[in-house]
């Protein structure tokens, strides 16, 4: 991160010029502070780093809550299902809302409701009604705020931060989900054995504190519209055109399709495999929290090698150790070896996520950037309750270890359609490319 000695504030939304702006290129923001010194950037990553590590600890109570009251894999799998079928349903409709609504008031909203899902399940604990529809309900709110919050965020990003630290700040981002994987899974192991309200009602606080961030914040999260918007569907048809003319990131959403659909399943692979082996529910916890070390580790690898590997190299390699370091769940002998197994997996996770999310970014144009990350994330996510409910199955059928290894097939050959496309070989420079558009 280069030092500068002036800084600038966030982009203001009155008539009266910020101080110290850099102006930018047309229909681009000024050029914003250093991203520690960027007082909006700060305030939207720290109440998504508390949000985040509140997720990840209601994230490992729900299938143990689950499994205690119902026995049952496939139920887990159903909730599990529940949460990400909104995503699925709603993904295209809500990127063209993203692009016409005020980003910044849906996940004022969203986060609110999703404090008030998340609080009715320690209420309903502590008067003894707690029901496997409800935990069903809550995750189907939970699922359906969460789609239009992801693609508001996702959008707002390069209106917060300026194009020379955006890939930074993705990198930071994905840090989130590294230090909250690290932190929230020994939580909600801890607090699950505490007493099982807690967990749910930590997670319900960290979205107050992610209202909160986004209350004092004063970028306005999108350009001005200059025109009236057209009909929804006809937008999310321009989205759709323009994704689909543009080849690589086009490959992009069908590869990630193929290598984050077999493993959307993993945490109930995981609880499954750890209970096997006789493993306490805070030892569970230390299994996903290893998740956070080498997501952590990763996330701090990923600029580094964005800046010294081509776009289209580190693809390839990610999408190959992706697959192939999925094989070692199965051969755990004991929960250390399995927690190490895990870190070791997790650290390819953010390296890929992080470099593909840049691309799409860099050669989105901001009025179009909630529609096609809503088609490209339908796209990758869009599967999700699919996957999971068959991962439950799966495991009821032939158990985690076969699961994991009839889930590694279509990973690996995701991994050689991107070894064999041309196109992706060839790709330069996330830099170069940033550089090209411009």
């Amino acid at each position: 991160m280069s030092q500068e000695h002036q800084f600038s504030r966030p982009l203001q939304m009155d008539d009266s010029p910020a101080p110290m702006q850099v102006p930018g290129k047309a229909g681009r923001p000024p050029r914003l502070a250093p991203l520690w010194y960027n007082r909006d950037y700060l305030l939207l990553w720290s109440g998504q780093l508390l949000s985040n590590i509140g997720t990840q600890i209601s994230q490992l109570a729900f299938p143990l809550l689950v499994l205690a009251l119902t026995f049952s894999p496939i139920q887990a799998g159903i909730v599990a299902a529940l949460r990400s079928l909104p995503f699925a349903v709603l993904c295209l409709p809500a990127g063209a809302l993203i692009d016409r609504w005020d980003r910044r008031k849906v996940m004022l909203l969203c986060d609110t409701g999703r404090a008030l899902a998340l609080l009715s399940i320690p209420v309903a604990l502590w008067v003894g009604r707690l029901s496997f529809l409800q935990l069903g309900l809550v995750a189907l709110i939970e699922g359906t705020l969460f789609t239009f919050f992801s693609l508001a965020e996702a959008a707002c990003l390069p209106r917060v931060v300026s194009q020379e630290y955006l890939p930074t700040a993705v990198a930071q981002n994905e840090a989130i989900g590294s230090i909250s994987w690290l932190i929230g899974p020994l939580l909600g192991g801890l607090l699950y054995g505490l007493g099982r309200a807690l967990p749910f009602f930590l997670d319900a606080l960290s979205y107050v504190c992610s209202v909160l961030g986004l209350l004092f914040m004063q970028t306005k999260f999108q350009e001005e519209r200059v025109q009236t918007p057209s009909r929804m569907w006809k937008e999310i048809g321009e989205g759709l055109i323009w994704l689909w003319n543009t080849p690589v990131l086009r490959f992009l959403a069908l590869l990630s399709f193929c290598l984050v659909t077999p493993v959307y399943g993993y945490a109930l692979i995981l609880i499954v495999l750890a209970q096997g082996l006789h493993a306490t529910s805070l030892v569970i916890g230390a299994i996903f929290a290893s998740i956070g070390l080498g997501s952590l580790a990763g996330s701090f690898l990923a600029t580094p090698l964005q800046k010294r590997f081509s776009f289209g190299s580190l693809m390839i390699c990610s999408s190959w150790i992706w697959a192939v370091s999925w094989l070692a769940f199965a051969l755990a002998p004991n929960p250390l070896i399995l927690g190490g197994a895990v870190a070791v997996s997790f650290i390819i996770a953010p390296i890929f996520e992080t470099t593909q999310l840049n691309y799409r970014l860099v050669v989105t144009p901001d009025q179009m950037l909630g529609r096609v990350s809503s088609i490209f994330r339908l796209v990758t996510f869009g599967s999700q309750p699919l996957g999971v409910l068959i991962t439950g199955v799966l495991i009821q059928w032939i158990g985690p270890v076969w699961t994991v290894i009839v889930l590694f097939f279509p990973q690996g050959i995701a991994a050689l359609a991107a070894t064999l496309y041309r196109p992706l070989r060839e790709a330069p420079l996330l830099n170069n490319i940033a550089q090209e558009k411009e």
